[in-house]
């Protein structure tokens, strides 16, 4: 592969630390680089100084002759005044980039809600990140530096992103390079990882599943110090080989060692037992929406949602922006009131809701994080086991050090982290979590998905980072059209859908659900009508085993907690129901699939 751009023996200092000690690095053709690392441990500075955009203290980066490169930054630097038109596509005559399929793609992927004579001024953070994004991307570039792109994108955005960064140039030829928490976008796009630490880059083969992969291997051989480090990768190695096989196909290198390693780990949660523990909390009532609608004139939006939450239910919600969501979560908390239908909560649910505005912490700014940690509980209980809060701060990543800084002074994704941390410390047995993944970190956001996984209780997330939804929750809805719908099929069911919707607006198939349609054959005659009655018939039996399901979990709650053979017994005949249903779910989507085609 042709040579792009170098880096020799990059020094960087700042008036308290050293960013980068001799740093050499190259990008060539081909290459799809992913960055990770810790907050505050020097990504968006080395994407920085690749880019020109920052000089070293001593080294120096060199380009090709002729190679282009573009960047994405952190930072809004449109100008207020500029409209959106123009801060896309400049002064070219609109024949020109109306002609380009690269433009009008880019156009239709990021902006085809925003008014193209709207001013950058009049935009909301989340609208000038994605002008800014689009007006990098109708560039020709040979090199694309992306800081954290995927800010503000939902779902769909963030499929988009990687399709087109997956399809934009020809194999072999352009480069980018990306930081993200996104490890979803990472597996999608990166065939090689950097992690930066402690001033230095580390290269590893592969996205993120690859890295984790190494990562595990790396810290296992060197036998390092970092054992609670090393436990947390490996149960995020153990995630990804059981939960998303597909992912770890990309790496070349050796997996014995790996799959030794994670043979005697268990699932991430033992879905089971936490099931029982909420029950226990919760009884057997938490929330029932029943026929509710939602009205803000002069748009209805939400329709008769039918809604029955049970105890220990981890649940993930999708849904466009200003699809409902909020509202759905509201009606949950009590924060909304249904204009028809019926919101009925147990009388010992305890909600709590992890906002993006930081509310918890208003008040303790001047104090120290110790001292707000001590005025609540001395002990927290912890996958089965009591620990302190002291000890959950170091699970998430705080040092001795930092246990004595002012709230005021720590950083965005510590306050979030001491944000959660408080609101766990409350005890409550409904967790609603908001967009939860602001300001973290990956090394972070396994901690706090360690910690999720032996919480005992009913969550509810809205996220649009793909990753933690299919990480942390055992089942995804969404709000389409107004309606809950449920999708066994999961975010892939989500995009499949969004985009029939969106074609059934247009009047016209996008490619790509014209590509799903062709490999499904549609089935006609006879076969049709075996397949209408198999469906039908799944139906029925899909009802009556969640019947059977809350059932199950009715008697268990009810059971002798001291005869632990006879919940054994009932735990065994839970987990074949819930086995059952899977196979049904798996069954009742592939027969959908064809009929659909």
């Amino acid at each position: 592969m042709a040579h792009l751009l170098g880096a020799e023996a990059l020094h960087l200092e700042f008036p308290t630390r050293t960013v980068f000690d001799s740093v050499t690095l190259g990008i060539s053709e081909g290459d799809r680089i992913g960055v990770v690392g810790r907050n505050g441990d020097g990504k968006s500075t080395l994407l920085q100084l690749l880019a020109g955009r920052l000089e070293p203290d001593s080294g120096r980066v060199t380009r090709r002759r002729g190679v282009t490169v573009g960047m994405l930054d952190q930072r809004d630097e449109l100008p207020p005044q500029l409209t959106v038109g123009h801060a896309i596509v400049g002064d070219r005559e609109e024949h020109v980039w109306a002609g380009d399929p690269r433009v009008r793609d880019v156009l239709a992927g990021l902006v085809s809600d925003i008014r193209w004579d709207a001013t950058i001024g009049e935009l909301s953070g989340g609208q000038r990140r994605r002008v800014a994004l689009a007006a990098l991307l109708v560039h020709d570039h040979d090199i694309l530096f992306l800081d954290e792109p995927t800010n503000h994108l939902d779902v769909e955005g963030v499929a988009w992103l990687a399709q087109h960064l997956k399809t934009r140039w020809a194999a072999g030829s352009g480069a980018v390079v990306v930081v993200t928490h996104d490890r979803w976008f990472l597996d999608e796009v990166s065939t090689t990882t950097w992690e930066v630490h402690d001033g230095i880059v580390e290269p590893f083969e592969g996205g993120y599943a690859a890295y984790v992969l190494q990562r595990v291997e790396r810290d296992r051989m060197a036998a390092v110090a970092e054992t609670k480090r090393q436990n947390l990768m490996r149960k995020e190695l153990a995630w990804l080989r059981r939960g998303a096989p597909a992912r770890t196909s990309k790496p070349k290198f050796r997996m014995d060692a790996a799959a030794t390693l994670i043979a005697d780990e268990p699932p991430p949660r033992d879905t089971v037992e936490l099931t029982t523990m909420a029950t226990a909390r919760l009884g057997k009532d938490v929330v029932d929406l029943i026929d509710v609608s939602v009205s803000y004139p002069p748009k209805t939006v939400l329709r008769d949602v039918e809604w029955r939450i049970a105890p220990g239910e981890r649940t993930g919600i999708l849904g466009v922006n200003g699809a409902g969501k909020s509202t759905l979560l509201g009606l949950v908390a009590g924060t909304v009131r249904a204009d028809s239908g019926t919101v009925k909560r147990g009388k010992t649910v305890k909600i709590a809701t992890l906002t993006q505005q930081l509310a918890e912490l208003d008040d303790v700014q001047e104090e120290r994080v110790s001292a707000v940690v001590a005025t609540k509980r001395t002990t927290y209980l912890a996958g089965g086991k009591e620990v302190t809060p002291g000890q959950l701060l170091e699970r998430l990543g705080f040092s001795n050090a930092q246990l004595s800084t002012p709230v005021k002074d720590l950083s965005g994704g510590q306050k979030r982290r001491l944000q959660l941390l408080l609101i766990l410390l409350d005890e409550p047995n409904v967790l609603i979590l908001d967009e939860p993944t602001n300001d973290l970190d990956t090394d972070m956001l396994a901690a706090m998905e360690d910690l999720l996984d032996s919480w005992p209780g009913t969550l509810l997330v809205v996220s649009h980072d793909r990753y933690l939804l299919e990480r942390v929750t055992d089942q995804q809805y969404a709000i389409l059209d107004g309606r809950l719908r449920h999708l066994p099929g999961g975010v892939d069911e989500y995009l499949r859908l969004r985009r029939a919707q969106s074609a059934a607006e247009s009047g016209a198939a996008p490619v790509a659900e014209a590509a799903a349609t062709t490999a499904t054959p549609a089935l006609t005659g006879s076969a049709l009508r075996a397949a209408e009655k198999e469906l039908s018939a799944l139906d029925r039996r899909l009802a009556k085993v969640t019947d059977q399901v809350a059932a199950k979990h009715e008697e268990l709650a009810r059971h002798d907690q001291s005869d632990y053979v006879g919940l054994g017994r009932l735990t065994d005949e839970l987990r074949a129901l819930e086995g059952e249903i899977a196979d049904l779910e798996t069954r009742w989507l592939e027969l959908s699939e064809q009929l659909e085609g």
